[in-house]
């Protein structure tokens, strides 16, 4: 979409992929569907994406509806598998990949940001706690610290 090149530098994803930087970035979530993800953004992303959007296309806000959780470390990919279906090798997921898939029988779209590797999940607010404690059961045996956002 021409708009969003024009107002942010950024050639929307037309695959499974997450395209943009660590202030605003846009995740592929299906044909001419992508979710906004801004970290620190200055004001309001709503009125920003509206005002270079318009009536382009529709604008939902889900900040209240979805939780985001972000996964990293030497031992993320291990971790993650245990409840995933999807390959997470680096030969299989790379940087900037995205799927839709079931996280402990909780439906997620998760992407991968780094190599280190980091990981980051959307899901229903509602599942964020089932998701988190999942996570945790997970990642005992490599050892887990939870961090706020930053």
């Amino acid at each position: 979409m021409a708009a969003v090149r024009a107002a942010w530098g950024i050639d929307l994803p037309t695959t499974p992929r997450r395209v943009g930087d660590a202030r605003l970035a846009f995740v592929w979530s299906g044909p001419s569907q992508w979710l906004a993800v801004a970290t620190d953004w200055p004001g309001d992303l709503e009125a920003a994406l509206r005002a270079h959007l318009g009536g382009l296309g529709s604008l939902t806000d889900q900040g209240d509806g979805r939780v985001v959780l972000r996964v990293r470390g030497p031992h993320a990919r291990d971790a993650l598998a245990k409840g995933m279906a999807i390959d997470l090798h680096p030969r299989a997921f790379q940087p900037g990949d995205v799927a839709a898939t079931l996280a402990a029988h909780i439906g997620v779209q998760i992407w991968q940001l780094d190599e280190a590797p980091t990981y980051e999940m959307a899901a229903f607010r509602s599942t964020a706690g089932s998701l988190c404690d999942w996570i945790v059961a997970a990642s005992a045996e490599y050892g887990v610290e939870i961090v706020e956002p930053g």
